[in-house]
């Protein structure tokens, strides 16, 4: 796996460009994070999108109540590990009100996070089925489903403050992983914006890159498990699990 070490030089990122919405109070408690995610109603077409989804519902869930609402992070508090995806499934996290949860790109993850050793089961159908992360926090750049799974770079912007938020509140994180594109640029605005770093650089997202960033810390990346990915072999469980075993070594220090 490709390490690319940072050397980076002034001159802000166009990926910055939108500038984040300052309405998040300060907060040191990820539950806290996660009451203000749920409260948020500041992307009409969002709200709009996700509450009609879960009015009409598709036929397979008809009998089930849908969460449409903003989708809270989830995970081990004192994660040294942070997964950064990018936004609920329609039918997916905005029904079962948990990342990755009911849908096929969850399907796939949850049992490689399994055998990573991050999670305490293979499968992940509802927010009362049991799982527990380890040493690892779920979150993604944007919470609430999109039409099309495309956010305007607007609503990834009013979404960046809760992230910054959570970043703050995991005094033990180590490894991000991003899974996709959109996660990666997520995390890298997340460091322009914040003045760990002074422009892009060499930070280029691909499927087992590898980065040392300020801190100590690690950006790592996968691509998306999306069904899209998965079902045509661009991505396969051995390429995530060895991301995640990766993580895992960084996370420990090795």
């Amino acid at each position: 796996m490709p390490v690319h070490r940072q050397s980076l030089t002034k001159s802000p990122d166009k990926i910055d460009a939108v500038a984040p919405a300052k309405h998040i109070v300060p907060v040191s408690d990820l539950f806290r994070v996660n009451e203000q995610i749920v409260a948020c109603n500041l992307c009409t077409r969002l709200r709009e999108h996700c509450t009609t989804v879960a009015a009409v519902r598709r036929r397979a869930y008809r009998e089930q109540e849908y969460w449409g609402k903003p989708v809270p992070s989830f995970g081990d508090p004192e994660a040294r590990i942070m997964i950064v995806g990018l936004a609920p499934g329609a039918h997916g996290s905005n029904r079962t009100g948990r990342p990755f949860t009911g849908d096929g790109s969850g399907d796939f993850l949850y049992p490689v996070l399994h055998r990573a050793g991050l999670a305490s089961q293979p499968g992940a159908v509802s927010r009362d089925d049991g799982m527990q992360l380890h040493d690892t926090w779920i979150t993604s750049v944007v919470r609430c489903a999109p039409p099309g799974n495309r956010p305007l770079p607007d609503e990834i912007a009013r979404c960046a403050p809760f992230l910054d938020a959570e970043i703050a509140a995991c005094h033990r994180l180590r490894v991000f992983v991003c899974l996709g594109k959109i996660g990666f640029d997520g995390v890298v605005a997340h460091l322009l914006r914040t003045g760990q770093i002074p422009r892009r650089g060499p930070l280029v997202f691909g499927h087992g890159v590898e980065y040392a960033i300020p801190g100590g810390r690690w950006l790592l990346a996968s691509y998306h498990p999306s069904l899209q990915n998965t079902n045509t072999g661009r991505l396969t469980a051995p390429m995530m699990l060895e991301v995640f075993r990766r993580a895992r070594q960084l996370a420990q220090g090795k």
